[in-house]
C-alpha cells in the first residue's frame, strides 16, 4: 500500500497525516509539557522527541500505518497525534494494534482526540481490515479513558495488566486495557 497517499484522514476539524519536519518543534514542546506527560514516566527532551518521530516513521515503513500527525484544518496547525501502533512488549493481549493520541494541552476538552480516534478506528476496521484494536493507560488517566468510552471501547477489569516496561513498584506500572472489535458501534 502506498502509505503517503493512503494514510491521510480528514475529519471535520482535523487532518491526520504523515509527519513533516516542521512538526518536530511543536511536538517537542508538547512532549516537554508536564500536563501532557502527567501519566508517562517523565516529559521528553528535544532529543527524545526527535527519536520518537524517527520511531513513528520507522513504524509507518514497517507496518504501513502508524501515529498520524494531527493538524487543525482551519489553522494548518500541528496539535499532536492520533493513530495506530503495534506495542513492542509482551503481555496477555499482544500481539495487537493499539490506538493512541496525544494532544497539546491548549486543545484539550474540545473533542479533538475523540474525533480523530473515530476516524482512525474507521480506517483500522475499513482499509486496514483489522479485527480488534486496543488502548491502554493508567487507571488515573480519566481524560483518555473518557475518549476510550466515547469511541465505543470496552474495559474489562480482568484484562488490566502491569506495564512490563516499567519496574516493579513504579506508580504508573498498573494499566487498564480497553478493546473494540470490528462491527461494534457501526464499525
Amino acid at each position: 500500500m502506498g502509505t503517503e497517499a493512503a494514510a491521510i484522514l480528514q475529519t471535520e476539524r482535523l487532518l491526520l497525516r504523515r509527519w513533516r519536519q516542521s512538526d518536530r518543534e511543536p511536538f517537542a514542546r508538547l512532549n516537554a509539557d508536564p500536563r501532557v506527560m502527567q501519566f508517562f514516566p517523565a516529559p521528553l527532551s528535544r532529543e527524545e522527541s526527535a527519536h520518537a518521530v524517527e520511531r513513528i516513521e520507522a513504524h509507518f515503513a514497517q507496518h504501513g500505518f502508524g501515529l498520524f500527525a494531527a493538524e487543525l484544518r482551519s489553522q494548518r496547525l500541528f496539535v499532536g497525534f492520533v493513530g495506530l501502533a503495534v506495542p513492542n512488549f509482551d503481555a496477555h493481549f499482544t500481539p495487537c494494534v493499539e490506538i493512541g493520541w496525544r494532544i497539546a494541552a491548549a486543545y484539550w476538552n474540545q473533542g479533538l482526540a475523540s474525533e480523530g480516534a473515530r476516524a482512525v478506528l474507521d480506517y483500522a476496521f475499513g482499509p486496514l481490515g483489522l479485527e480488534e484494536v486496543v488502548a491502554f493507560t493508567v487507571p488515573a488517566n480519566v481524560a483518555s479513558r473518557r475518549v476510550m468510552d466515547k469511541i465505543g471501547m470496552a474495559h474489562r477489569p480482568e484484562d488490566d495488566f502491569d506495564q512490563p516496561r516499567l519496574p516493579e513498584g513504579h506508580p504508573l506500572r498498573r494499566h487498564v486495557l480497553y478493546r473494540i472489535r470490528r462491527g461494534v458501534a457501526g464499525r
